[in-house]
């Protein structure tokens, strides 16, 4: 059992935990993930290693509330336990060695963003963060961005925040007023990292990109992260999350994406519904 140290809302569909699991906070890196049971009898649910303290033995997970799942586990409060937390899993991010990077990050992906970012300037890396959310309400870790950034750059679809647009606007526009960057690192949804390596492939940039298919058991045996990366069949959980997004068949992943959609429907409104009576 883990215990639930800090819950924070970030914004309406966005909630953060810090959760005591030492054993795991000794080893975790940016770019790892962890799976979760919130009870015995819960689905198994991979969610990316938003921070670490491994002084206090924490690790911090962001999550949006979409699913019947998310739901249940934004419904424990501080002080309560979540029945299973395992890893860290999955490969860390490449970060050594590097001189000057672009991180790009968008919505709720922003939260496995951050931590890269955090661990290249504390590398000495030269940051520039670009983050896109839909509005002002939506906007998370701005804070935690200027910390570790040397240029910041905050988007939102209505200009409601920020600069008005999309994050592969400001993108492109540093790389032709002659930024060098070595790699763009980019996370958020299937659509977004897709536009942002059509930005940087013109330029030949080194384009990494976080993915997060469906995962089952985080070990590479059920298969359900299944990616075709370079014309291969690669596996998220054990070959990524991480990789080179000029390999990446987004289309292929966009469309495997989109078949559980209904199901997670069924599976929200069947938690909304339930969580509504345990209320009354």
């Amino acid at each position: 059992m883990y215990k639930i140290v800090k819950k924070v809302s970030l914004n309406p569909t966005v909630t953060l935990m810090e959760v005591d699991a030492p054993f795991v906070a000794k080893k975790a890196e940016p770019g790892q993930f962890i799976i979760l049971r919130v009870d015995e009898n819960g689905e198994r649910i991979p969610l990316t290693i938003a921070d670490y303290n491994r002084e206090k033995g924490t690790i911090t997970i962001i999550f949006q509330i979409v699913g019947g799942s998310t739901i249940h586990l934004n419904s424990l409060n501080e002080g309560e336990y979540i029945h299973d937390f395992v890893g860290p899993l999955g490969v860390p991010t490449h970060t050594e060695g590097l001189k000057k990077v672009a991180v790009v990050g968008g919505g709720v992906g922003c939260a496995i963003a951050y931590p890269i970012a955090k661990k290249l300037h504390e590398l000495g890396c030269e940051v520039h963060s670009i983050v896109g959310f839909r509005n002002k309400d939506l906007v998370i870790l701005e804070d935690e961005f200027k910390a570790v950034s040397d240029k910041l750059i905050v988007m939102t679809d209505d200009g409601s925040h920020g600069n008005k647009g999309v994050v592969t606007q400001p993108l492109k526009e540093l790389i032709e007023n002659g930024e060098n960057y070595d790699e763009v690192i980019t996370i958020g949804p299937l659509i977004m990292m897709k536009f942002v390596v059509a930005t940087t492939k013109p330029f030949n940039i080194k384009t990494v990109v976080s993915m997060n298919p469906i995962m089952i058991d985080g070990t590479g045996m059920c298969g359900g992260c299944r990616l075709t990366v370079g014309g291969k069949t690669k596996f998220a959980c054990v070959d990524g999350p991480d990789f080179d997004g000029f390999e990446v068949d987004f289309d292929e992943a966009i469309s495997r994406g989109r078949s559980y959609a209904e199901f997670e429907a069924h599976a929200r409104d069947k938690a909304c519904n339930l969580y509504k009576k345990e209320v009354k």
